[in-house]
């Protein structure tokens, strides 16, 4: 079929608000369970480590602090793919060349940046020996470092073939084989952490053993489903995969390095925000630890709302449709508000059932880290509505290719006011860890006022104004 010619199966519901809200939910959900399961993935990992003992679990979570950071980052610079892609989707699908082109190239980027954050993993060393690690937990880090950045390529390239398949109306696929890929790591880490199946006995090198092995595990089940799927194998993305072109290679770059250090910003002032909890006593790390991470499952959600925020958006960019860009962010927005309302409710009428996914409340020894919790999730059930407006609102600015502003307005928020209250208020008055949480929360609310206010003002601001498209060079398949 012919590039110029629409195709009836794009997922671009024109029947108003109600056809565009079944349309985002359909979308989101698939991804926002993906994401959930995602965070299971790593638990795994948690929970086969710490039977090796406390160290190597220690060591295990230094690794994957600055791993995790790397992994997010080019993570977000090579989702750009999902814009780029869906609005020629929604100028010229089936767009089967641009599609097939913007796909090579974001794996080709995956490649590039993989090797580049392979190489600032490896600042881990000195990282920890600047601050102040033991060595024999320094030791058993930098094992465990060695082998797992080499999962680090095959992970970006499924954030790619995420993407593909998701803006291709098969979001679906994604959850199935991020639910496979738990059973792979379970199975993995059981045979080289401990020797069972017949496999070495590796400690936490099998951890890492583990984790390449669901990477590429997981990169052949997308390679399956898109070679046997009727309408992603017409794409035929891995086709002529030696021949470049560059300038969809710089288009996905320039959209995606901004999301990348927005992510770095973001999950910067988390990390700072440990350190300063840290400062402020065990106790109150621990259950800034543990509220931070109901926190972060319910955040899933509204991420992946955003997600499917950039390529609905992204469809009605590329078809120059403003209405429909209206229908699809606001659609989003409303939807991953409405999801952390209800989380918010939640934490403030079952907190402790809510801190038994991680701990047992119940339990006396546990009376001190529950107690600062309570305090903290009160402060998180606060800000889960913020949180999920500046996530979507981030990704429906996304899916309008608009992410330069949206990073400087992020470094702005989490650095000036989020942190700068944090630090007033932790250290210069009595709130102490209530006073971080509150610095966190603010800079949450900044970036959702301000990101909000961007997307409220995006015609008037020459956001909808698609450039034209990219050119086809015949040369190139």
């Amino acid at each position: 079929m012919p590039d110029s010619h629409p195709s009836p199966s794009l997922p671009i519901d024109r029947r108003g608000w109600r056809g565009e809200l079944g349309a985002m939910l359909r979308l989101s959900w698939p991804l926002a369970a993906a994401n959930l399961l995602q965070m299971l993935t790593y638990a795994v990992d948690v929970i086969f480590i710490a039977r090796l003992g406390e160290e190597p679990l220690a060591a295990s979570a230094l690794t994957v602090a600055l791993f995790g950071l790397v992994l997010w980052a080019l993570s977000g610079l090579t989702a750009a793919v999902a814009p780029v892609i869906a609005a020629e989707l929604g100028a010229r699908a089936p767009a089967l060349r641009p599609v097939r082109r913007g796909v090579r190239m974001a794996l080709w980027l995956s490649v590039f940046s993989g090797v580049f954050g392979m190489g600032l993993c490896l600042l881990l060393d000195p990282l920890m020996r600047a601050t102040g690690q033991a060595p024999g937990i320094r030791s058993l880090a930098n094992e465990y470092n060695l082998v797992v950045i080499f999962s680090l390529i095959p992970m970006l390239a499924n954030n790619v073939l995420r993407s593909f398949v998701s803006a291709l109306d098969r979001p679906v696929v994604a959850t199935l084989i991020t639910a496979g890929g738990i059973g792979v790591n379970a199975l993995a880490n059981y045979a080289f952490i401990f020797g069972n199946f017949g496999a070495p006995e590796m400690g936490l090198r099998g951890a890492g053993i583990a984790t390449i092995l669901t990477a590429l595990t997981t990169v052949a089940a997308y390679v399956a489903v898109i070679r046997f799927d009727t309408r992603l194998h017409r794409y035929r993305i891995f086709g002529r995969w030696w021949a470049p072109d560059w300038h969809r290679f710089m288009e996905i770059l320039r959209i995606g390095t901004p999301i990348a250090l927005t992510i770095t910003a973001e999950a910067g002032i988390f990390g700072a925000a440990a350190f300063l909890m840290g400062n402020i006593g065990a106790s109150q790390l621990a259950a800034h630890t543990v509220a931070l991470q109901i926190a972060a499952l319910a955040f899933q959600v509204p991420f992946g709302v955003g997600q499917a925020a950039t390529i609905r958006v992204g469809y009605f960019y590329g078809a120059r449709d403003r209405v429909g860009m209206a229908r699809a962010g606001w659609s989003a927005i409303a939807i991953g508000t409405g999801f952390m309302a209800f989380t918010a409710i939640l934490m403030l009428t079952i907190p402790r059932y809510l801190l038994a996914i991680y701990v047992d409340p119940w339990a006396p020894s546990n009376a001190v880290l529950v107690g600062f919790a309570l305090q903290y999730i009160v402060v998180a059930a606060a800000f889960q509505l913020v949180d999920g407006v500046q996530a979507v609102t981030a990704g429906a600015l996304r899916g309008l290719q608009d992410t330069r502003i949206p990073m400087w307005i992020a470094a702005f928020s989490y650095w000036v006011p989020g942190i700068g209250t944090a630090l007033v208020l932790g250290f210069a008055s009595p709130l102490e860890g209530i006073g971080v949480w509150i610095g966190l929360a603010t800079g949450l609310t900044f970036a959702a006022v301000l990101l909000g206010w961007r997307w409220a003002r995006r015609e008037r601001l020459d956001l909808t104004v698609r450039e034209d498209i990219v050119p086809l060079r015949p040369s190139a398949a």
